[in-house]
């Protein structure tokens, strides 16, 4: 039975995100090579987090299974360092357990003051804008042309994760395919777990976790990573020379002081 996510509480993604953790550190990595017992699952027991951590192994469990607790930070801070996050995984650890950073996903994050399409319509480089669920909302000719051709869909198909992962083209042009649908599917989930109420959020996920088997496994890796400059290698869209180009992608977040939206622009790099 394949593992969802969506529609999960606060608390049961922090649960979910500590599990996931949790399975992928080795005993030898903590300096418990010695421990006691085989081992039915990969990565370490509760009780050795709970041990590492300076918490009890019954408090521990039931922050894995998502219970109403009032956790103090020095204690998630105890257990970051147990399950060894990286800077990225704790700050959204802190995100997951303080329900004052729950966020929403405002309508105008669907929206763009037509401005933006001449502004990026000036750009020599392809650009494109969109919002954290991937929605684009403008683009360039540029674009068109080298990336991904837009104009050819209708609104609705306009997302880049479903384009990503459902177009089998794309996924012939991009030769580095793997790497980007990775490092795509850990920011998305930065997003997702950031508005745990927005309901087309769950939509998303769950179309795609039931329409494509290498999403489901990406996404239950439980893997997030911030918005960083990413390196693609893509043939154009006509394909006509065969000729491989690689691109920088710049991220410009924060446009208009709206921060669920951002220009990304893809720039050429000299191989």
């Amino acid at each position: 039975m394949m593992s969802m996510d969506t529609g999960m509480s606060r608390n049961k993604k922090l649960g979910e995100f500590l599990k996931s953790r949790r399975s992928r550190i080795q005993p030898e990595q903590v300096g418990l090579s010695e421990s006691y017992g085989q081992r039915r699952t990969p990565g370490l027991r509760r009780e050795e987090v709970a041990v590492l951590a300076g918490v009890s192994a019954t408090y521990y469990t039931w922050l894995e299974q998502g219970r109403e607790l009032a956790a103090s930070r020095e204690v998630m801070q105890s257990i970051a360092n147990a399950l060894r996050l990286t800077p990225e995984e704790k700050s959204h650890l802190f995100d997951l357990w303080d329900p004052n950073t729950e966020h929403e996903f405002l309508a105008s994050y669907s929206q763009l003051e037509p401005g933006w399409q001449s502004i990026i319509g000036q750009l020599t480089h392809p650009s494109f804008i969109t919002n954290e669920r991937s929605e684009i909302l403008a683009w360039n000719e540029a674009v068109d042309t080298n990336l991904f051709n837009f104009s050819s869909m209708n609104m609705n198909e306009r997302l880049m994760m479903r384009i990503l992962f459902l177009d089998e083209t794309l996924r012939e042009r991009m030769h580095n395919w793997d790497e980007f649908a990775r490092h795509s599917v850990a920011v998305f989930r930065t997003y997702y777990d950031k508005y745990p109420s927005d309901p087309e959020f769950t939509r998303i996920v769950k179309q795609l976790s039931e329409e494509s088997v290498d999403f489901r496994t990406i996404w239950n890796l439980h893997q997030v990573e911030l918005k960083q400059v990413n390196r693609v290698l893509l043939e154009p869209t006509d394909r006509a020379d065969g000729v491989v180009h690689a691109y920088d992608i710049y991220s410009m977040n924060n446009l208009n002081s709206q921060s669920g939206i951002h220009c990304c622009i893809y720039v050429p790099v000299v191989m």
